[in-house]
């Protein structure tokens, strides 16, 4: 996995999430890091020989996984750069997919692959973002992605599922 030199990432202040793509609590996923270049989120990601789909080729899944997770942590950050906040300030915010939709334009080699996402729409319950998957410089991957918000840990919750 390549690194980012840039400090914490999102996924850096999401405590105690388990997931397989970005969870900081599943040491055995994929791990990813996102961070802000401007106004647009990157992330950077090298998979594992067993992440082939077929020779040489990542498998969709894993694609659609880095995207998904990606997109959720960008949504969250930037509810906290919309409030003029840090991503350690309360409230808390988590978000879920409510649609993605991927258009895979080329295999992608199960090589080092670059992700940058863009908010397109953004309201207190809902982002539209799109994000670009790339290996080297050529796009592989478009999609657009819905992320809805599940948690706001200033509201009363009837179980808090992102508890430690």
């Amino acid at each position: 996995m390549i690194r980012s030199n840039q400090g914490k990432s999102f996924q850096d202040y999401m405590s105690g999430n388990v997931c397989y793509g970005c969870g900081i609590k599943n040491k055995k996923g994929l791990q990813i890091k996102s961070f802000w270049v401007g106004q647009k989120s990157h992330c950077y990601w090298s998979p594992q020989p067993h992440f082939e789909g077929w020779r040489n080729i990542m498998n969709g899944g894993i694609i659609a996984t880095i995207i998904d997770c990606h997109c959720m942590g960008t949504a969250m950050a930037y509810a906290y750069k919309k409030e003029n906040r840090e991503l350690s300030s309360s409230p808390h915010y988590r978000y879920a997919t409510a649609n993605l939709n991927i258009s895979y334009l080329k295999p992608t080699p199960n090589d080092k692959i670059f992700l940058e996402c863009q908010v397109n729409q953004y309201t207190d319950k809902k982002v539209i973002m799109s994000c670009i998957v790339y290996s080297g410089k050529i796009k592989t991957v478009e999609s657009e992605v819905v992320a809805v918000r599940v948690f706001d840990s200033s509201k009363s919750q009837k179980k808090n599922i992102f508890k430690d």
